[in-house]
């Protein structure tokens, strides 16, 4: 199994990014052995994945990172690198190569001081690797100062450090950036090719897998997670129950305050899983003693982690309610489908009654305004409004169509 059997759909990128990572291999060959450089190479320094969410941008740079690092001892017969099964790949597609740094964001934006480390270890050489990687997952949320950092170090790159950033569209990068970096875009992955991977990687069953990969119209983690989680499933039942309690203002109040509070539970949960293995993990290192008392000059480091922390929680709110909103967004453009006689395939054939049902007693014009809600409704959470305000806000104008 190589790197790229992973990837759902993108055939033409994985072909594009093997050639590179063939002629990077013959590169790092040629400088070690001192021997004449290769005259064209499809191996650059910095690229750009763009696609939309689902695509796999993340999977896919990932994927090229280790092929970057693959140290089978099969290329040397000719053999391809990207493996999959070598020490320099698998470490790569676990996140823990040494010559790997990824970056993401904690909160809504990736600051400066969160790249500072990583902008200047992207000037050294690689450690023990082949190449130095620096991957970016969220290079929309890089602010102005911090997408300046990552603006100088890829116009002077090291000669040994490869930029992988990732983002929705071209439009969500600087210009300046993206004029510096080969683009390559990916498409969302069919819904059949999603069902397949589930059943021959997760072992999902056939039905489980088809149902979670048509919910989720072909993205690859949301439907793992469906497929795999009764209580993702569970949540989202409950988000397709919404349009159905919104008929009076009581009913629109409550549900917006049980989405809220579902989202912040999610964070809860995750808090409660990394926050203490953080804290102590960092306790440790930093050599507090056995009643936790931390050495003197180490508050400041405690407050970092801290506000890393409440960055991070309130990210995970907003990103679940997000999911709930995309959710919803789907079962309302299965309803102007019924509305319309289109041909396409329901999204939520599970609750195609209840799609029936709001088909006949409402217009297409009232589905589309009340599409537009939700999307407004992500842009309030987008420009930091008080959840529950904008999902309040939603709710109404769903009732109101």
């Amino acid at each position: 199994m190589t790197v790229w059997d992973d990837l759902v759909g993108q055939e033409k990128v994985s072909e594009q990014l093997a050639a590179a990572a063939r002629d990077a291999d013959a590169l790092v060959t040629a400088v070690a052995a001192d021997a004449p450089l290769p005259e064209a190479s499809k191996m650059t320094h910095a690229w750009l994945f763009t696609g939309p969410p689902g695509a796999g941008r993340t999977q896919t740079a990932r994927a090229f990172a280790a092929a970057l690092q693959c140290v089978s001892p099969d290329r040397a017969l000719g053999g391809a690198p990207g493996c999959g099964f070598c020490d320099g790949c698998h470490t790569a597609l676990v996140g823990t190569h040494a010559d790997v740094s990824t970056v993401a964001a904690v909160g809504a934006e990736i600051l400066v001081k969160d790249m500072r480390d990583t902008v200047r270890k992207s000037f050294t050489s690689p450690a023990n690797g082949r190449w130095q990687v620096i991957l970016v997952e969220d290079a929309e949320r890089l602010n102005e100062k911090s997408a300046n950092a990552v603006l100088k170090a890829v116009e002077e790159p090291a000669p040994r450090t490869v930029w992988l950033l990732c983002a929705p569209s071209l439009e969500d990068v600087l210009p300046t950036i993206r004029s510096r970096c080969r683009h390559l875009n990916l498409r969302t992955p069919s819904v059949d090719a999603v069902a397949d991977l589930l059943v021959r990687r997760e072992g999902i069953e056939p039905g489980v897998a088809a149902a979670a990969a048509r919910a989720t119209q072909g993205h690859v983690d949301r439907a793992r997670r469906l497929a795999s989680d009764p209580a993702a499933r569970e949540r989202r039942a409950a988000v397709l129950k919404l349009p159905l309690r919104v008929e009076d203002i009581g009913g629109c109040l409550k549900a917006a305050q049980e989405l809220v509070d579902a989202a912040a539970e999610d964070a809860k949960q995750l808090a409660e899983e990394m926050d203490g293995k953080e804290t102590d993990e960092l306790k440790a290192a930093m050599g507090a003693s056995q009643g936790g008392r931390m050495p003197r000059g180490t508050a400041g480091v405690m407050k970092d982690l801290e506000e890393m922390q409440k960055r991070r929680r309130t990210r995970t709110q907003r990103d679940s309610l997000d999911l709930a909103l995309t959710d919803l967004t789907g079962f309302y453009r299965d309803v102007l489908a019924l509305q319309l006689g289109s041909r396409i395939a329901l999204a939520n054939a599970d609750a195609e009654d209840t799609l029936e049902r709001l088909a006949r007693g409402s217009s297409p014009e009232s589905t589309l305004r009340r599409i537009e809600a939700i999307a407004a409704c992500r842009d309030a959470l987008d420009r930091n409004v008080a959840p529950l305000l904008a999902v309040e806000a939603m709710t109404m104008a769903l009732r109101s169509g």
